[in-house]
């Protein structure tokens, strides 16, 4: 009896998100593999009747799939660097500086995620233009901070208010400046944070399409956006676009799993020394 309650209201519950998260994925994957003929059939065939790396030969060879992974690549390494750089110091602030505005400020970080990022696009479309960025990695960098950085200003700043002020005291006590102590006491201590925070912000970067759209197009082209220019108006490539989606599911993916153990194994370790 406590095996069929475990099953029913445990393990096929979860069976099911997990079919119903990992379904479209597998789909676009296998899709990816079929020839031209498969995947306009109709009815279409769950188990195709064979597999090919046309679509991905096509896609790395013939277009410029390749330069637009760059892009990407490019553009989510600097979100990641500038949004860890700008989080860290001002997360400190808030959780050791009692100042006026301090919680003002903190709202209002949660207020600029709850609209739209669509409303952020045409002011910084008009800012890009004037200071000559446009199209550029850096236009594309600073566009994503606009709405990535608060939530991870948000996030390392409950985390290092876990973490006790007297470690502060006791080294500032030694003669450590305040940017000594940023740099030797709290940053070993808020790696995993700061690893959860990076995470984050590759992948909102990463996926991100209507700020690529809008601020960059012809020097610097992400991947959301190639992917994009396999639908036509009349025809859609879906041999390419599967390919295409393929590939770019897997660097985030890679990504999670190289650093999921250490994230957790950081996670114990900071709350042990805490």
């Amino acid at each position: 009896m406590k095996r069929l309650r475990l099953l029913l209201g445990t393990e096929v519950p979860v069976a099911c998100i997990l079919a119903f998260a990992l379904f479209p994925w597998l789909w676009m994957m296998l899709s990816s593999f079929r020839p031209d003929e498969d995947l306009t059939r109709s009815p279409v065939r769950i188990i195709p009747g064979a597999l090919t790396l046309v679509h991905h030969i096509e896609l790395l060879q013939r277009t410029s799939f390749l330069d637009n992974l760059r892009d990407s690549f490019v553009v989510a390494t600097g979100a990641v660097m500038l949004g860890l750089l700008l989080a860290l110091p001002a997360a400190y602030a808030f959780s050791r500086f009692r100042f006026p505005g301090r919680r003002a400020l903190r709202v209002q970080f949660l207020v600029v995620n709850m609209f739209p990022v669509v409303l952020l696009v045409l002011p910084l479309f008009i800012v890009m233009r004037t200071l000559g960025l446009l199209d550029t990695y850096l236009a594309l960098i600073m566009g994503h901070a606009t709405f990535t950085l608060p939530f991870a200003i948000w996030l390392m700043t409950s985390y290092i208010d876990g973490i006790p002020g007297d470690l502060d005291e006791a080294a500032m006590i030694d003669g450590a400046t305040r940017m000594q102590v940023l740099r030797m006491v709290i940053l070993p201590l808020v790696v995993p944070g700061l690893v959860a925070v990076g995470i984050y912000l590759f992948i909102a970067s990463w996926n991100e399409y209507l700020f690529a759209l809008m601020l960059a197009g012809r020097n610097v082209r992400t991947v959301t956006v190639a992917l994009q220019m396999f639908i036509g108006e009349n025809e859609i490539h879906w041999g390419l676009l599967t390919a295409g989606g393929t590939v770019v599911a897997l660097p985030a993916t890679v990504l999670f799993l190289l650093v999921q153990r250490r994230l957790v194994g950081g996670l114990t370790g900071g709350a042990v020394k805490g």
